[in-house]
């Protein structure tokens, strides 16, 4: 009784201080399995996401033990009188704010008692389940990739598509696209999922796939969180490779990376050996970020130096790739990516190799965030900007920004690389540049207070709208991957002629728009109202 009272006076301050009269009691009466929390580490922890770059501190935090927490949660904001709003929380890697909100409680999927705890179809705690003859494992939404991997290289199996870093929750990607150097191929990682439990903005818990409540499966996968909550997904999976071979190689001339990737992508459709299993590429415009964690091949005693490479207009661009193999093909792993590079117009002398196991392959990134927090350089604001570039324009970005905006200075990786339309499935929420092939380009920046204008965070910021301005003036048709925009006008603007259909779903899925305020795409119900609006 005790707590119950100490939280209704903590929740009540809160609403006092932000003008609420949200009566806590619907909170207390809840009787959550998990936690429910207004506790200032975890509020603090729920305040703020990677990028660093907002703030915004929840009424209460929700560490569920399971899907049925969520839907006490979700209903109780829903039939509230006044209302709250809910935001679900993965492993805080948003960059603006996406999934914090003011005036309502933050659900932290990830951790606490949920941690390393997979859910069964029923929607009860079990043992992790892989099915190895069916091809898929169901988890949690809030687990992290890392963790799916490493269960499922138990069995020999393992996920289709991958981000670059595996340290994010399922439903985080799932509710964005999920996209790394496998797409190309496999598509990206809502192309790989067969079906989910979603609690809507109604407080439903629904299972829906493509044959069961498909209106609601398309319209979360990419959703960005606006139409329900992922509890779990079932992701689809092929036989575990046991090795990489990773390969960087060189590029003066862009004319010629481009026209290499897009004809490595256009190999997806053939056999396992004529094709490589992973295209990326990145830009380098600094001297010495070539020898960055994102270029560990070249050796810190033989620096690479992009003058000496003849870069046109002072850029460099690195073509990565990877060829996974096992016992039974370490024999032929040679001669397949030797019969492949010769086809491919890079700078000769410029091959780097190595070979390493895929556990480790997938997880690089890792590595470069413990040495980047050794530094004290991880925790701090991330400005990052990532754009769909239609193909037909990708030169014209080239000239205009890589090698006119940025000048020769950066602060993070610049990645470049191009998919296929066509493994993307156009029901789905996300939306994507015309054209059969369009590029990913991330500029992964990190604001450091160095005394260096230009890698400070307003520098970086500005340079962003800058880039923005550049492609709205020049007619170039990008869309933003993990979308920020402060009006809705922008948002409708985003979706283009998706926009009727997306908001149909969110009047039929979460009619109070009480769901994913942070997104900032649509204003809570007139009973909500969040002084950030």
């Amino acid at each position: 009784m005790a707590t119950k009272l100490l939280l209704t006076f903590a929740i009540c301050r809160l609403i006092a201080t932000v003008g609420l009269t949200l009566d806590p009691t619907e909170l207390l009466r809840l009787g959550v399995d998990g936690q429910l929390t207004v506790d200032s580490s975890d509020v603090d922890t729920a305040s703020l996401d990677f990028g660093l770059m907002s703030r915004a501190e929840p009424l209460a935090v929700l560490h569920p033990a399971s899907a049925e927490d969520v839907v006490r949660l979700v209903q109780a904001a829903y039939g509230s009188a006044q209302g709250f709003t809910v935001s679900a929380r993965g492993h805080g890697h948003s960059i603006n704010g996406q999934a914090q909100t003011t005036n309502g409680v933050v659900i932290e999927m990830s951790g606490g008692s949920r941690g390393g705890v997979w859910l069964s179809p029923a929607g009860k705690v079990d043992s992790p389940r892989v099915s190895e003859k069916l091809g898929y494992v169901d988890v949690w939404g809030g687990e992290l990739w890392i963790d799916v991997l490493k269960t499922t290289l138990q069995y020999g199996v393992a996920p289709k598509s991958w981000t670059d870093y595996l340290y994010l929750s399922v439903g985080g990607t799932l509710s964005n696209a999920g996209i790394s150097g496998q797409a190309f191929n496999h598509g990206p990682q809502i192309s790989n999922v067969h079906e989910l439990d979603v609690v809507t903005g109604k407080g439903e818990l629904l299972t829906c796939s493509e044959a069961q409540n498909s209106e609601l499966f398309h319209a979360v996968l990419g959703g960005l969180g606006q139409f329900g909550i992922i509890t779990r997904a079932r992701i689809a999976l092929e036989p575990a490779p046991q090795r990489v071979r990773w390969i960087r190689v060189l590029y003066s001339n862009f004319s010629a990376f481009t026209r290499d990737q897009e004809y490595l992508i256009s190999l997806h459709g053939q056999p396992a050996h004529q094709k490589f299993d992973y295209v990326e590429g990145s830009v380098i415009v600094d001297e010495g970020f070539i020898n960055n964690w994102r270029s560990s091949f070249f050796s810190p005693r033989n620096p690479v130096k992009i003058s000496s490479l003849g870069a046109d207009g002072g850029v460099l661009y690195c073509l990565e790739i990877t060829k996974n193999y096992d016992e039974s093909s370490i024999d032929t792993i040679d001669q397949e990516v030797e019969a492949l590079l010769k086809k491919l117009d890079f700078i000769p002398a410029s091959v780097f190799t190595t070979d390493l196991p895929y556990v480790d392959f997938l997880d690089r990134v890792h590595k470069a965030e413990l040495k980047l927090r050794s530094k004290g350089l991880w925790d701090v604001p991330h400005p990052w900007l990532n754009l769909f570039v239609p193909k037909s324009r990708i030169a014209d970005f080239d000239k205009g920004v890589f090698k006119g905006i940025l000048g020769n200075k950066t602060s993070g990786p610049i990645l470049i690389y191009p998919m296929n339309k066509n493994k993307w499935d156009d029901r789905t929420s996300v939306v994507t540049p015309e054209g059969d092939v369009f590029y990913l380009v991330a500029l992964l920046r990190s604001a450091l207070d160095t005394g260096d204008e230009t890698k400070s965070l307003e520098y970086l910021t500005n340079q962003n709208r800058q880039i923005l301005r550049f492609c709205d003036e020049a007619g170039i048709g990008v869309k933003q991957y993990l979308p920020h925009y402060t009006t809705q006008q922008e948002w409708v603007d985003h979706y283009g002629d998706k926009w009727g259909l997306f908001n149909q779903r969110k009047m039929e899925f979460d009619p109070r728009r009480i769901l994913a305020t942070g997104q900032r795409i649509f204003k809570p119900s007139s009973s909500f109202k969040p002084a950030s609006w």
